[in-house]
């Protein structure tokens, strides 16, 4: 195997050097041939051109005569003549009035010259093709098959588990390979093998290449880095010439621990799409696998990579004997996130009335580089604000930053749209507030944040894993319900819903196709067509599994749950008119309601406190009918701006 990686470095070399002296050679023809070559003349027929007066622009010079001259078509064109003994022709040339003029035997220094500039460029190629690289340790352009992975020395390495959290799981997997590494005996002794590859696999942000860093600071061994676009170029098998040094450098500095990053850019099926696959793609992916059952574990190289979509691999890449550990790193629960933010944290001064798991609390589905985005942006705000410390405020700010955005305060809304926006928004916040199975709303602002013109803000009391029917209904109703409130109030709809729309229409197909919760179609999953597929030659190469037929009962059933869906929001909008009246008029005025005051004007007990299932959520009367307010007058038709309203569910 050695003898063939020096083989192929050699025959690289060599293809190198020949390519340079191409470049170099046509170089020098060119700067010899710069424009077309002078015609060559006798002396004779020169004398003779002077003598009718076919010569102009003469440069006499020692041993030649250079000019223009009248050609065979009447045409003057460039020529030389070799000068010889001749008195009489500067008498003649100026007795027929032919401009020349004179000049010195100078051309030597000008070979000198000539000369010695490509000596110095050959010796500054020489330079820097052969003995610069060599003193840099190879890190040259032309050094293109060389691996780009990242070594780093096991001294230098401070990332360790105590830098991770929100993953326990994953690090007592990872836990077999640190023990493995530093004592890799007490596994053979027993006949044990480490397995060769472990995939890391989860959302992203959720800390999978953080955890290979601290696998490799908690083992104490060299670290090889690279992501997997690093190893596919233009050129064929650059790819797999790179796979095969970078397991040759890990040989050389075992222990080892190589980690790829982005697996998938690699290790996506073969032959998977139209024409055929990516031949260069392909053979870097064929290297990997030649490599992964070159090694053994006794060698003390272990391969990690990760991935957001581990679907799309190929098969023969994650069996067992290559990636035959497969380790998920989800987002974390509550507890995880509470333990994230706390690593963050240390490195932020806080002020004592901070409370992280209640913010822990309001970040549900938060991952790791979420969270650390919060802290950060709570630091600076309290730095921006001159605090000696951050505040419960700032995250709180921070958080509504990370999931909508930051404040536009210089944006400009008419009253008018300002009207529409808070109906809108309105209509979420009741539907979500009186609906059985919602999450319950934390606040509703009309302040425009990043792409939202306004928003609802919902939070879980608790992380959750399943998810009903009457859950999943309750959302598309929520959905639905700024649509129907636009409707109700102003007789009219507008664009801000767009989104809203393709949501719950995606929700409604999802219960029908893939969840099995339709009583028409019946517990059946079928094929969706969605972002699951991801090569177009599949999806074209497939044969339909279901009649046209039942493809029309499906886009029927989709279309019956949107409108009772938005009959049902536009019920509950009615039934509790007063009290959406009278939480439009008070978020035109405040902005911002908190939910309190949500509750406070449904009549309601606070979310955490309820027992029993608010009363109004279908068609029941609610407590706040009584609290009646004038019907707001239904205003013109108001155009939404074209930039999508985002809602947050």
């Amino acid at each position: 195997m050695k003898n063939k990686n020096v083989s192929n470095r050699r025959i690289v070399s060599v293809g190198q050097i020949l390519v340079w002296v191409v470049i170099f050679a046509a170089a020098v023809f060119f700067f010899n041939n710069p424009g077309s070559k002078p015609a060559v003349l006798d002396y004779s027929d020169f004398k003779q051109k002077v003598s009718v007066g076919e010569v102009s622009d003469l440069t006499v010079a020692p041993g030649v005569i250079s000019g223009l001259y009248k050609n065979d078509k009447g045409e003057f064109a460039k020529f030389k003549t070799v000068r010889m003994e001749d008195p009489k022709l500067v008498e003649e040339l100026t007795a027929g009035k032919i401009k020349f003029k004179a000049e010195q035997d100078n051309s030597w220094i000008g070979n000198i010259l000539f000369n010695l500039m490509w000596i110095v460029l050959l010796i500054g190629f020489w330079w820097f093709v052969f003995i610069r690289p060599q003193r840099s340790d190879g890190k040259s352009a032309m050094n293109f098959a060389r691996s780009k992975a990242k070594m780093q020395d096991p001294s230098k390495q401070t990332v360790t588990f105590k830098d991770v959290a929100g993953c326990e799981e994953a690090k007592e997997e990872l836990e077999d390979v640190i023990k493995f590494l530093k004592n890799p005996k007490k596994f053979q002794k027993l006949g044990g093998k480490l397995p060769k590859g472990v995939l890391l696999y989860g959302a992203p942000g959720t800390g999978k290449t953080l955890l290979a860093k601290a696998v490799a600071g908690e083992a104490g061994v060299a670290f090889f880095s690279a992501s997997a676009s690093e190893f596919v170029e233009m050129f064929v098998g650059v790819g797999a010439a790179r796979v095969r040094d970078l397991f040759d450098q890990a040989k050389k500095n075992s222990p080892a621990i190589i980690f790829i990053d982005e697996l998938d850019a690699v290790g996506r099926r073969r032959f998977a799409g139209i024409g055929g696959g990516h031949d260069e793609r392909e053979q870097t992916l064929n290297q990997l696998l030649i490599e992964l059952d070159g090694f053994e574990s006794k060698q003390g190289i272990i391969l990690m990579a990760s991935t957001n979509r581990p679907d799309v691999l190929d098969p023969a890449l994650i069996r067992p004997g290559r990636f035959d550990r497969h380790i998920s790193v989800p987002a974390p629960d509550l507890k995880g996130r509470e333990e994230i933010l706390a690593v963050h944290a240390k490195k932020v001064k806080l002020a004592p009335e901070v409370d992280l798991k209640t913010v822990a609390k309001g970040t549900p589905g938060f991952v790791g580089a979420d969270l650390a985005n919060v802290i950060n942006e709570a630091a600076i705000l309290a730095a921006r604000a001159d605090k000696e410390a951050v505040s419960t405020a700032d995250l709180d700010e921070a958080v509504e930053r990370v999931i909508a955005g930051p404040q536009k305060k210089s944006r400009i809304i008419s009253q008018k749209e300002q009207h529409i926006i808070a109906a809108h928004e309105c209509g979420h916040t009741i539907v979500a507030r009186l609906t059985n199975h919602s999450d319950p709303v934390h606040k509703v602002t009309i302040i425009p944040r990043g792409q939202a013109l306004g928003y609802t803000l919902q939070l879980p009391l608790e992380d959750k894993f399943l998810t009903s029917k009457s859950e999943i209904l309750d959302k598309i109703c929520i959905l639905l319900a700024g649509r129907a409130a636009e409707q109700i109030v102003f007789g009219e709809i507008t664009s801000g819903a767009s989104d809203d729309l393709n949501k719950a229409t995606a929700y409604a197909r999802k219960m029908v196709v893939e969840l099995g919760m339709s009583d028409k179609i019946g517990p059946i999953a079928l094929p969706n067509g969605d972002d699951s597929e991801v090569f177009l030659g599949r999806d074209l190469s497939r044969h339909k599994t279901y009649s046209e037929e039942l493809a029309r009962n499906i886009d029927a059933e989709i279309v019956d749950l949107m409108k009772s869906s938005y009959e049902r929001a536009q019920e509950i909008i009615l039934t509790n008119r007063a009290a959406f009246d009278v939480l439009v008029k008070t978020l035109l005025e405040k902005e911002v309601v908190e939910a309190n005051e949500i509750d406070a004007i449904l009549g309601l007990k606070p979310a955490a406190q309820e027992t029993p299932a608010p009363k109004g959520a279908d068609s029941a009367s609610n407590p706040a009918q009584e609290a009646a307010q004038e019907q707001q007058p239904k205003a013109p038709k108001a155009e939404r701006p074209e930039a999508k309203q985002a809602e947050l569910f």
